[in-house]
């Protein structure tokens, strides 16, 4: 598909640059990806408030494209003095999406803080602000790597999205059928927002693996192994990166998924191939 703006409820994850080069990235990234007019784009949150004034500098740089721009929101570290300050000057730049998450605790950090869970935040956001922003929250087709149980997952999901929020973005998967589980089971528990799949070009075989490791993500033996194969043909790794990812979102999408949403570690390229390549 090559037209200019995608039909579909498309949106686009960055995360706040630092140094001068990845700035220009991102600003080269934010206007070729703005020209599809995605539903939004979103800013990465360090918790604690280790990156609080580098995602609102950078949330203030990526809404200058004229897109809708949510920034991540993180509870654990966080006292509510410091997240209602927070949240009034997001009400005072104009602000009004969020991306509201419990977050990690950083190292070095002495306790959890006031909030020990997402839906906690996100009833704290309805009563300091009402209805004054749109709020998403996560979900986990494969389980949140640290729950104790798929079941118990699904439960706080619809917790949290019970609290307030209007939308679900999902972690980034690659096997279709783990999120049409998921939805099929959040909608029995009584959850009725749209629930988007996050979706991960494939470009790095290295730090696709971290990141998977790291967040729970599963890469299914077959792709694994492709991967492992291509050694370090990155162009060869690209293109079956960009057939897979393809073929996966074409099914979510043929499937009833209601958009997509990339997590484009600040590169356009890779996200727009899928996008053309989707009826």
């Amino acid at each position: 598909m090559s037209t200019q703006e995608h039909p579909l409820g498309v949106s686009f994850e960055f995360f706040p640059p630092n140094t001068d080069v990845g700035r220009e990235k991102l600003k080269s990234a934010r206007d070729t990806l703005a020209e599809r007019r995605p539903r939004f784009f979103s800013v990465t949150y360090g918790a604690g408030g280790s990156t609080q004034n580098r995602t609102l500098h950078t949330v203030n740089a990526v809404r200058e494209s004229g897109i809708t721009t949510a920034p991540h929101l993180s509870c654990i570290g966080s006292e509510k003095a410091q997240l209602r300050d927070l949240l009034a000057r997001y009400r005072e730049e104009g602000i009004d999406s969020l991306v509201a998450l419990r977050g990690d605790l950083p190292s070095g950090m002495g306790g959890i803080g006031e909030f020990r869970y997402a839906n906690e935040l996100v009833e704290f956001i309805r009563e300091e602000t009402g209805d004054h922003f749109e709020i998403a929250v996560a979900g986990y087709p494969e389980s949140h790597p640290q729950a104790p149980s798929l079941g118990r997952d699904l439960e706080n999901f619809a917790r949290k999205v019970k609290a307030g929020a209007n939308l679900a973005i999902t972690q980034y998967f690659f096997n279709a059928d783990a999120y049409f589980h998921f939805v099929d089971r959040a909608r029995a528990l009584g959850v009725e927002v749209p629930i988007i799949p996050g979706i991960m070009p494939i470009t790095n075989y290295t730090k696709l693996a971290r990141f998977s490791d790291a967040c729970g993500a599963d890469i299914p033996r077959w792709i694994r192994k492709q991967l492992e194969a291509y050694g370090d043909d990155s162009e060869s790794i690209a293109a079956f990166g960009e057939e897979v990812v393809s073929r996966l979102c074409q099914r979510l999408l043929d499937g009833g998924a209601p958009g997509l949403h990339f997590y484009t570690l600040n590169q356009a390229a890779p996200s727009l191939k899928v996008l053309d390549n989707l009826a």
